[in-house]
């Protein structure tokens, strides 16, 4: 495939930016939708042209997808808490209304779209391995992922082989230097909210920041249209062993107190009912999403992208560890 021009949402974000970068490196012409004057001026120093406009404006969209041939599109409200109609407007609305803009052009023929691992994760059971062969899931106690599994279901559902191809990625958590899920952790461990579910001793996956890129550019140029592939980092650690790592990298000692995940569970269905009636601010320390994501294994099985991506790590568990330590 050789389009060079391409419209990225979320470019001042975490995995958006370091996406500009990677492009621009191999040489792409990256447009960057950018919702305001700040987020302008971070796509614009990554090398992007900055295209005002967020994804609740189809006439902004239309406007941003001018010359493009390509969309990657990395947006999303990425929380463990909040309303339906939140995650409803930003991941799913916003997708349908990014996918309609880009399949009424003339141009655009190959549309990304950066999802999650999570939209496979149902009740809480151990997921070992998984693979593309599993259904998508909703829950109502987990709109973040119910939202992305929806948003996929639209991508997927577009697709047309002879004039607009759609391609997933599913990533499980995005790790690297600059993650702001990383801040919020640190936050809750000085404030003695951080506990371990269980024992810590869940397998997961991560995915770190370049991978994502990495994976996201080969889906472009070779994924196969119509298709969803998980992606990792091609090695597994235990709950415990991430995120221990991760605040290490900072400076920070894990904590050891721990909750059954029983009493997690409950406890936080009950944190949950007293935000929502007693409309607090913030988040609850804990929510049935956090601990679904990582309260039983979860792994990947990224056979699929290997085999049709040429999908291989291009950042090591170490490497990226090193790179978060050098800052």
């Amino acid at each position: 495939m050789n389009t060079r021009k391409a419209l990225v949402t979320g470019g001042s974000g975490f995995v958006g930016g370091r996406l500009i970068q990677r492009m621009r490196s191999q040489g792409w012409e990256v447009r960057a939708l950018a919702r305001s004057p700040s987020a302008a001026q971070r796509v614009a120093a990554l090398g992007a042209e900055a295209a005002s406009g967020n994804l609740d404006d189809p006439p902004a969209l239309k406007r941003s997808l001018e010359g493009c041939d390509a969309v990657i599109h990395v947006a999303a409200v990425f929380k463990l808490w909040g309303g339906k109609d939140e995650f409803e407007r930003a991941n799913v609305q916003g997708t349908r209304n990014l996918l309609e803009a880009a399949a009424a052009t003339s141009t655009v023929r190959r549309f990304v779209q950066v999802g999650a691992a999570a939209v496979v994760m149902g009740d809480m059971q151990p997921m070992t391995r998984a693979d593309e062969s599993l259904p998508r899931q909703e829950r109502p106690w987990a709109p973040y992922s119910a939202s992305k599994a929806r948003a996929e279901a639209l991508v997927l559902g577009a697709n047309d082989p002879d004039h607009f191809e759609t391609v997933v990625i599913r990533p499980p958590m995005i790790w690297g230097q600059g993650m702001p899920t990383l801040d919020k952790m640190i936050e809750n461990v000085r404030a003695g909210q951080f506990r371990w579910v269980g024992d810590g001793s869940q397998a997961m996956s991560t995915a770190h920041v370049d991978n994502v890129c990495h994976a996201a550019l080969l889906a472009l140029e070779r994924g196969t249209s119509g298709q969803a592939y998980f992606i990792s980092d091609g090695r597994d650690g235990t709950l415990r062993e991430v995120m221990t790592a991760l605040l290490r990298s900072r400076g920070i000692d894990a904590p050891t107190a721990s909750v059954p995940l029983p009493v997690a569970w409950l406890l936080a269905r009950c944190m949950e009912w007293g935000w929502r009636v007693f409309k607090r601010p913030g988040e609850p320390p804990i929510t049935r999403q956090m601990l679904r994501l990582i309260g039983q294994p979860f792994t990947l099985n990224i056979a699929k992208a290997e085999r049709e991506l040429g999908y291989r790590p291009i950042v090591s568990w170490e490497q990226g560890l090193a790179a978060m330590q050098s800052t």
